[in-house]
């Protein structure tokens, strides 16, 4: 156990951000299941440029992602 209060402090962050990070993985999961097409097709790309800013997935592979998803939904 934690003895300052800092380190109390800092696994209450960790948690919180563990839990928002979390959630915008299960968020990105569901969109880039759904059928592609140009009616969502803003709406993953907002969840994958999320999660890119967010470190969940590196901008590498969202460009990736968001170039693959736009020549299907073509």
């Amino acid at each position: 156990m934690p003895h300052l209060k800092s380190a109390y402090k800092n696994i209450r962050k960790s948690r919180r951000k563990a839990a928002l990070n979390l959630k915008l993985k299960k968020n990105l999961r569901q969109s880039l299941k759904s059928s592609p097409t140009i009616k969502n097709l803003p709406a993953t790309t907002k969840s994958i440029d999320k999660a890119a800013r967010r470190k969940i997935i590196s901008r590498g592979r969202a460009a990736r992602l968001k170039s693959r998803l736009s020549k299907r939904a073509r």
